[in-house]
């Protein structure tokens, strides 16, 4: 059943959140001073700089920012030489490799996996869920299966050399995140296409050598991505267990919503993580974000970071400032 559909048979209407205000009641405006960058873009997490170059090709010829998103990003998914993203991802310390993704559309829906095993492009199961779902998000044997009643295809994703590092790992176990390396890797994209309509996707294969069954923020809306099509969008990579307890993506948008600049509002999201976290030396955490002007902005806790950058035909990789 469409979502549309069974929204309209289970009887929902606005009447009761109409007269909810919201914590959040200051109006959104771009500041009117503030010249409209050339249109379109994208951006990713890292110098994925294959994955914006689709994504800002496609925009170029007038695909939509959602399509854009998608095809971004699969992109990684599809990579064997990125251990962090769909296939060849590191796997979890019983050697199970599991994927998580979520994607956002302009009008506000989105779709969710976490815990898909077998499946390639993660992302792409979530958008059928966001558009052929009630629902938003779907989990381990669930989201397999409804992966397989849509047509996509089993397949092993632990290749030999992720195989082998595996089994490297489990002589000593030992797990200590290295800042910046490996399973920092999380892609997160923004695009907002030549209609000025903005979508996001992010997706991963989580932290290496994770516990079996761990989620990060990179699936869940308003942690590892969020979109608000008035405002802007944002999207996280690093540290999962910081960035969902600021709620980071979800926050960012709203400080562009109250008048900061994506470079403002990146800042000030890591910097409450900061606040928050005594043992920040410990870990990276990191934000991209684009307004509706399509300003961007980006920043983490530790240097290192950047994010890659795709417009007017010119795609490069813009190294963000840091917290430390």
């Amino acid at each position: 059943m469409k979502r549309r559909n069974f929204i309209k048979k289970a009887g929902i209407t606005g009447a009761v959140l109409g007269t909810t205000p919201s914590i959040f009641a200051k109006d959104f405006s771009v500041n009117q001073n503030t010249k409209k960058s050339s249109l379109p873009i994208a951006i990713a997490t890292w110098n994925f700089h294959e994955a914006t170059k689709r994504a800002g090709e496609l925009l170029d010829n007038g695909t939509s920012a959602l399509d854009a998103v998608e095809q971004g990003v699969m992109v990684e998914e599809a990579n064997l030489k990125n251990t962090t993203v769909g296939n060849g991802g590191a796997p979890d310390r019983d050697g199970n490799v599991t994927l998580d993704a979520c994607i956002m559309s302009p009008n506000g829906n989105a779709g969710s996996v976490v815990y898909l095993k077998n499946i390639e492009h993660p992302v792409s199961v979530a958008r059928k869920v966001m558009e052929d779902t009630p629902h938003v998000m779907l989990a381990g044997e669930g989201a397999l299966q409804f992966a397989i009643q849509n047509g996509f295809k089993k397949k092993n994703l632990l290749t030999e050399n992720s195989e082998k590092a595996w089994k490297e790992w489990l002589k000593e176990k030992e797990y200590k995140p290295i800042i910046n390396i490996e399973n920092h890797d999380t892609i997160g994209m923004l695009c907002i296409d030549k209609d000025g309509d903005i979508a996001g996707a992010c997706t991963t294969s989580g932290l290496a050598y994770k516990m079996n069954g761990r989620v990060g923020d990179s699936p869940i809306i308003g942690s590892g991505l969020f979109v608000d099509n008035e405002v802007g969008a944002a999207a996280a990579t690093g540290m999962g267990e910081a960035i969902m307890k600021s709620v980071g993506s979800f926050l960012v948008v709203e400080l562009m919503r109250n008048g900061k600049s994506p470079q403002e509002a990146c800042k000030e999201a890591i910097e409450r993580i900061v606040k928050k976290n005594d043992n920040h030396n410990d870990f990276q955490a990191c934000f991209i974000a684009i307004n509706k002007n399509g300003e961007v902005g980006g920043y983490s806790i530790h240097d290192g970071f950047s994010y890659a950058k795709y417009q007017d035909g010119e795609n490069k990789n813009v190294k963000c400032k840091s917290h430390l």
